[in-house]
This record gives C-alpha cells, sequence and structure tokens, in this order.
C-alpha cells in the first residue's frame, strides 16, 4: 500500500490517499458535536415586567407556566439587568458587560464613541455562536433590537441579524418593540407579513410559539438526538399592552384597590415566599406618584382598567409560552432543557403619571388627560389603542424596591429570575438569594452544558467573558455568591455593587419632583463636567443591601470612608469596561448623531420592495414634501390601492387610488384623518400622480401640534383635488408600519376605508418621496420618540 499522502498541504488528511480507491482509506469530515447527554436551552425573556409583577414573585399577573417552572426549580432574588432592554440583551446573548459591547443605551440612541456606538463587533460571540459550533439547533423568535438602526433595511448587512450572530432561524420584530396585532415582522433576513389577520384570530404571542413549536418539530423529526437553543423574547409587558378582551376580563376588579394596595400585599407575598427575608423595610411612596386614595373615582377606574389590561397580556404571554413548554414535554425533552426565565429591566414608566392610550402622544406632546383617556377605556388593549399603563403601576410593580426602568435603582435592574432543569437541579421550588447579573447566564450555562469559553469563533480572537458561573448555586442554598462587584450606568445614572454594599448617583436626581426643587428637568438638564463635579462631591448614596436590600436607608453620612471607596471602585470599573463619557437624555446626546438615511432628500421606491423602516426614512413633519408617481391605469378596470403609504392606524399618510380617483390620508395619531380624494377619475393610460403637501403655519411642539398643511393633488401637472390638514404630528409620524409603495405592509391608516395590504391593482413603474426644508425637532421629544423603541 502506498505510503500516507497528504490530502492538501498543512492540513493532513487522516485517512489515506494511494493512486487508487483500492489504495486509499477513506476518513469522513467530523462536525462539532455537542458533550454527552447535553441540555437543550430555552431562554425566555420578559420586557419591562418588575420584579413584583408575576405570580412567582408575588404579583398578582397569574402565570402558571412561570409558577410550573419555579416549582420544578429555583427562584433568584438578586439577579440584576442593566436598567434597559437592548444593553440587558447584549449581557444575556455574550456574558460581557453592555459598555464594553457598545452597548450604553438601546441602538437607537447611539453615539459616536466605542460604549454607545451598538457596533457589536465579532469578538464578543453569542452563546448562539458557541452553540451551534457545538452541534446544536439554534432558534430565535421574537423581540432582537440588537442591530444598529441604520442595518435594519432589506439592504442590510446582516452580520448583525440574528442570523448573522449564530442562529439558524429567526422569527420576529428588528426594532425594540412592535403592534401585537399588526406587527413588523421579519423571518430570517427579509420582512414578511402576518400570517392572518386580528379578525382571524392573529396575535403575535400565538404567532411566535407556533413559530418556535413549529422550529424544533422539525428539526426534532430530521434529528431527535440534537440539542437545541431556543431564544425565546416576548414583546411583553413593553407597551403596546395588547390582549383580547376575555383575557382582560379575568381581571376585573383585581386592582381596584390601587398600586398602594398591590404594594403591601405583594410585598407580603414576597416574604412569605422567602424572596426577601423578614425584616426587609418596604421602600418609601415615590414622590411622583399620587397616592390612591387622594384620586378621583374616573381616575382609579381608568388607572384599574389599565392594570387589567397588563395583566391579561402577561397572563396570555405566559399561556402560549405555555404551549412551546408542554410541546418540549411531548416530544419527552422538557426533563433535559433547561429553562432560564428573566426579564430585561424593571417595569416602565414611559406612560407617564396618566398612561396613555396611543404611547405616541407622549412622543410627540400630545397633552393626555383622564378624560381624553376615559373615552378610549373599553377600547384599551384593542386593535384601534396603542396603550401604556401610568406610571403607578410601574412603581408597584417593582415592589420592594424604589424607581423603575432606566434608573439603576433596584427597581430598574433587579427582576425576576428563573431556573429550571429536572435533570440537573435536584433542588425543588428553592429560592436562591446568591448576587448574579445578566452577564452569568452564558457562563453557567456553558459549565452546565460542558463547553468551554472558546478562545478564537469563526477565526475572530474572543475578548473575555465578564459574568462568572452560579451553577455552584442550583444545589447548594448556602453557597457563596461569586460575583462580587458589578457596575451599573444608564443615562448618567450610576450605582455600583460591591459585596453586599451598593453606591447610587442618581441623575437627574432621585425623583423627577426632587430633580426639580435642583432645578434639573429630565430631558433638558445636561450632564456636563460641572454637573458630575457637584454629584461627586454631593449625591452619591449607599446602602447596606444585607440588611436593606430595597435601598431604604442611606448610609452615606455613617460611612463616608467606605462610600468614598465605592465612588472610587466605580470609576476603576468604568475604566476597565470603557463606560466613559458618560451622556445624560439632553440636547447635547442629539447634537452629533449623523443622519440614519444618508442618500440626500429623495427616495426612490419601486412597487412591492421591502418595507424601508422609520429610522431610515427622512423625517416629513414641519417640513414641506412631495410624492410623484408613475403609474399605469388599464383599460379594463379603474384601479384601487396604495401607492406610498407610511404608517397606520397610529398614525401616518397614504397616496392611493380608490375606484380610479387619486386619494390622500393623513391620520392624525389615531385621533382625526384628513382624507382628500380626486374630483375625477384618472383615464387610462400612463400618468404622473403627484402629493405636494407645504406647511402653512409654524408648529406648536411643546401642544402637541406639527404645522397645518396645505396638499394639492395632481395628475400630470394638472391639479385634481386640494385641501388642509388642519393637524399633524410635530415630532414622530408613526408607531409601525414602513414605508412601502404598492401596498401597505402592516396596517392601515384609514382602516375604515380599506385592510392591508390593499395591492394597487394598476400598475406602478417608480415612485419619489421628496423633502425640502429643515425638520424642526424637540430633544425631550426626539429622546422619547427613540426610547418608544427599548
Amino acid at each position: 500500500m502506498a505510503e500516507f499522502v497528504q490530502y492538501r498541504e498543512g492540513d493532513p488528511f487522516p485517512g489515506v490517499v494511494g493512486r487508487t480507491l483500492d489504495e486509499s482509506e477513506p476518513a469522513w469530515p467530523t462536525a462539532g458535536r455537542a458533550p454527552e447527554a447535553a441540555p437543550n436551552v430555552v431562554l425566555f425573556v420578559l420586557d419591562d415586567v418588575g420584579f413584583g409583577q408575576t405570580s412567582p414573585f408575588g404579583g398578582l399577573c397569574e402565570m402558571p407556566t412561570l409558577d410550573r417552572l419555579a416549582a420544578n426549580g429555583l427562584r433568584y432574588s438578586s439577579f440584576q439587568t442593566t436598567a434597559l432592554c437592548s444593553p440587558t440583551r447584549g449581557c444575556l446573548l455574550t456574558g460581557r458587560n453592555h459598555h464594553v459591547l457598545g452597548l450604553a443605551s438601546i441602538t437607537e440612541l447611539a453615539l459616536g464613541f466605542p460604549a454607545h456606538n451598538a457596533f457589536m463587533g465579532k469578538e464578543h460571540g453569542f452563546l448562539s455562536e458557541v452553540l451551534v459550533e457545538h452541534d446544536y439547533n439554534t432558534f430565535a423568535v421574537g423581540k432582537w433590537h440588537l442591530t444598529p438602526g441604520q442595518e435594519t433595511s432589506a439592504a442590510g448587512p446582516f452580520h448583525r441579524w440574528p442570523l448573522g450572530r449564530g442562529f439558524q432561524r429567526f422569527y420576529g420584530f428588528m426594532q425594540g418593540d412592535t403592534d401585537q396585532w399588526f406587527p413588523e415582522l421579519v423571518s430570517d433576513n427579509g420582512a414578511v407579513e402576518a400570517p392572518y389577520a386580528p379578525e382571524d384570530g392573529y396575535h403575535l404571542n400565538r404567532d411566535l410559539a407556533d413559530r418556535a413549536i413549529d422550529y424544533i418539530k422539525s428539526a426534532h423529526v430530521a434529528a431527535p438526538d440534537k440539542p437545541f437553543f431556543l431564544y425565546y423574547a416576548a414583546g411583553a409587558g413593553h407597551a403596546p399592552h395588547h390582549v383580547e378582551r376575555e383575557w382582560v376580563e379575568k381581571y376585573a376588579g383585581r386592582f381596584d384597590d390601587g398600586w398602594d394596595r398591590y404594594r403591601e400585599d405583594a410585598f407580603a407575598r414576597q416574604v412569605a415566599q422567602g424572596l426577601l427575608p423578614a425584616d426587609t423595610a418596604l421602600s418609601e411612596r415615590d414622590p411622583d406618584v399620587p397616592a390612591w386614595d387622594e384620586l378621583t373615582d374616573q381616575a382609579r377606574r381608568l388607572y384599574a382598567r389599565q392594570m387589567e389590561v397588563y395583566a391579561g397580556f402577561l397572563s396570555q404571554t405566559d399561556h402560549h409560552f405555555g404551549r412551546v413548554v408542554d410541546f418540549i414535554e411531548e416530544i419527552g425533552e422538557l426533563d433535559n432543557t433547561i429553562v432560564i426565565a428573566v426579564s430585561d429591566n424593571g417595569a416602565s414608566a414611559e406612560g407617564r403619571v396618566h398612561g396613555s392610550v396611543n404611547e405616541a402622544f407622549v412622543f410627540n406632546n400630545v397633552p393626555v388627560t383622564i378624560e381624553s383617556n376615559l373615552e378610549r377605556l373599553d377600547d384599551w388593549g384593542g386593535v384601534d389603542t396603542f396603550p401604556h399603563y401610568a406610571w403607578g403601576w410601574a412603581w408597584a410593580g417593582n415592589v420592594p424596591f424604589r424607581r423603575w426602568k432606566r434608573e439603576t435603582y433596584r427597581g430598574g435592574i433587579s427582576d425576576m429570575c428563573i431556573v429550571s432543569w429536572p435533570r440537573g437541579i435536584a433542588a425543588r421550588g428553592e429560592v436562591r438569594s446568591q448576587y448574579a447579573h445578566a452577564i452569568d447566564v452564558v457562563p453557567t450555562l456553558l459549565e452546565v452544558i460542558g463547553v468551554d469559553a472558546p478562545t478564537h469563533l469563526g477565526g475572530v480572537e474572543q475578548s473575555p467573558i465578564h459574568g462568572v458561573s452560579f451553577a455552584h448555586t442550583f444545589d447548594d442554598t448556602g453557597a457563596e455568591s461569586r460575583h462580587h462587584t458589578q457596575l451599573f450606568e444608564m443615562f448618567g445614572h450610576r450605582s455600583i455593587y460591591h459585596d453586599g454594599w451598593k453606591a447610587v448617583c442618581p441623575w437627574v436626581g432621585p425623583s423627577f419632583a426632587e430633580a426639580g426643587q435642583k432645578g434639573r428637568l429630565f430631558g433638558f438638564t445636561e450632564l456636563t463636567a460641572e454637573a458630575l463635579d457637584v454629584l461627586d462631591a454631593e449625591e452619591w448614596e449607599l446602602y447596606d443591601l444585607s440588611v436593606d436590600p430595597a435601598e431604604t436607608r442611606d448610609r452615606a453620612a455613617d460611612e463616608p470612608e467606605r462610600l468614598r471607596s465605592m465612588v472610587e471602585l466605580w470609576y476603576a470599573e468604568a475604566a476597565r469596561y470603557g463606560v466613559l463619557p458618560l451622556a445624560g437624555v439632553g440636547l447635547a446626546r442629539f447634537g452629533d448623531r449623523p443622519q440614519l438615511w444618508d442618500h440626500g432628500d429623495e427616495i426612490i421606491l419601486y412597487p412591492g420592495a421591502a418595507p424601508l423602516p422609520f429610522t431610515l426614512t427622512p423625517r416629513m413633519v414641519n417640513r414641506p414634501y412631495s410624492v410623484s408617481v408613475e403609474v399605469a391605469v388599464p383599460e379594463a378596470n379603474a384601479p384601487s390601492g396604495v401607492l406610498v403609504s407610511q404608517g397606520g392606524r397610529h398614525g401616518g399618510f397614504a397616496l392611493y387610488m380608490k375606484d380610479g380617483r387619486v386619494c390622500h390620508t393623513y391620520n392624525y395619531l389615531g385621533i382625526e384623518t384628513f382624507t382628500l380624494e380626486a374630483r375625477t377619475t384618472v383615464p387610462p393610460g400612463e400618468h404622473v400622480v403627484t402629493l405636494e403637501a407645504d406647511p402653512t403655519a409654524a408648529p406648536n411642539v411643546f401642544a402637541g401640534h406639527g404645522s397645518p398643511l396645505h396638499v394639492v393633488l395632481a395628475c400630470d401637472g394638472e391639479v385634481i383635488a386640494e385641501g388642509d390638514v388642519a393637524r399633524t404630528v410635530p415630532i414622530f409620524l408613526g408607531l409601525g408600519g414602513g414605508l412601502t409603495c404598492g401596498y401597505d405592509a402592516t396596517d392601515s391608516v384609514d382602516p375604515a376605508a380599506w385592510r392591508p395590504p390593499f395591492r394597487f391593482t394598476g400598475a406602478i413603474r417608480v415612485a419619489r418621496l421628496t423633502v425640502g426644508g429643515i425638520a424642526a425637532t424637540h430633544d425631550l421629544s426626539e429622546f422619547n420618540r427613540l426610547m418608544a423603541q427599548q
């Protein structure tokens, strides 16, 4: 037999290559294999769900699937996140601190500094990228929100989309939130339409569960011994709080006693369940939240209904996730599936004091009153709303802690965490109090799977993983925590944890009311170097979490040396993880931001192209704009359908044809629509249809009014209709529904007139949208608009 011959230079072939087959010995390439009996992994992430909202953590929102997982596993009562969604998700999937990832904030609020730019590099490998190399199937469904806004269109690039980060299949939405009835869906690397309509039973939660089951089912049929990793990121409980009426009615009257009583009841349950020490002090009333007993009957009715809808939303989410868990059990895989269920940050106060039937009101400074909300109370949570609850419920939902999402008090960063793995964890229904953080999830999973963190992935040298495994606590309730120090920072709100102590420096203040007393206003007051000097000299607080887990007793005056060392430690950790520069939410944050649409003031559109996300379209508010469409009208019939559209029933515009007549509809935030219809039909043949919209007065941004528009419709230069749009949005055109040509992507700006996709029945050669002038902005509204995507 011939001597061994190299298969190719520098790549030894383990077999033998001779001149012919009879002289050769074959050897097949082998893929990486999962360790023997490696568990399946399900990482279930809730959105904006507070520590004290779910039933396994003492809350009144019934979640029997989570209860079941907790009863068959563990609840972690000292699990921390980052106070915001994109940063936490980056931590959960990479094991690195969020500033190192470039995720100091959400992707839409990126800045041109390493900690802030949202461009996560390949040196920070995802868990999915690690596991796929070990023969795992990897699936992601739901919310992504880890791709820079300028990379979320059909042009990509796609290396920061789920399929570019190790997931083999993805179904969900790319941005921070979406309409649960009319979602902006992506399948793998492309936009898709929802499979059916709400009137036929559609809801995003149902759809996500169906897709997750399908992914697992199909892979299991093809390779029943192959483990899987499912990343299941629900949109709940982020606004919009959308859910079917039957889920809401289950909670009728359950919250009539209000948020003060809710806190007391949930706190008592948390203590009784061992989630908190018996001597824990409940944090005091937040100065920004009115006392329930001082509210009017109308206000109580409104706020109670808001919470009924929110609770129904969470229960319905739990039900559909439960269908996935049931299917995993049906195929015999649940015993060897490790399920980790967490929330990404504390409950959200973005609904402000009254809540809102349409969250876009908040982002456009439209006044929201109890009375205006009550007018839509019967519809709350339905298809014609985009609602958020009053911030009193966020405060109550984070019980026993103070404050909420976006802040680094425990109300913003301490979250539920459940770990269930029947085959691997002997303990059942127990509580673990060891300190842990979102960055600890990846090293924990790698340890229990039996896989080392790689030094290289795809040829790229990997950055260090910052988290530590907490797997040693699974069956040892008294085990010491291995996570000793953790830095926090969000919009200049800072804190540091070290071995049971925590120092906090709140920006703009401990509450909005207290900040106002110091002359600071959230969204306006800049975090300058001078302000930072004052904060560091005077405004750090100190808490001993071992005896005061709810941060109720400031020890700064009693322990000045400890406080000084904690502040020094914050700066040392900030240097280690590249946290600086600090950035608040004032105008300075927006002063040096590049336009995501950088191709001039004209967009050329073609029929049927994928929707252009709102983050990539030029701002059309408070400035003139025009639309021209080259159409061909058939001889046989007068066509109907969308020519160009953006937005939906909660705000937007459409240029369309109805039975051959050119029409324009402008939807002012679901409050009022303005429709202009041509006097005559467009004759058969080729034509150019145009829309010209010109502002007729200055906007009143602070009152929620954009510039009124005078609109002219023309065909081949001849005016066929003109009129006025009396009310327009001042900041943000709508919540969902990208810019499309020839069809509606998700929803209609006038549901009474047509339903999507309302495809144009003639022919469109090309369309052009052109904007002029300078877009008026308002920094707080711009911040609120982008924060809608958390």
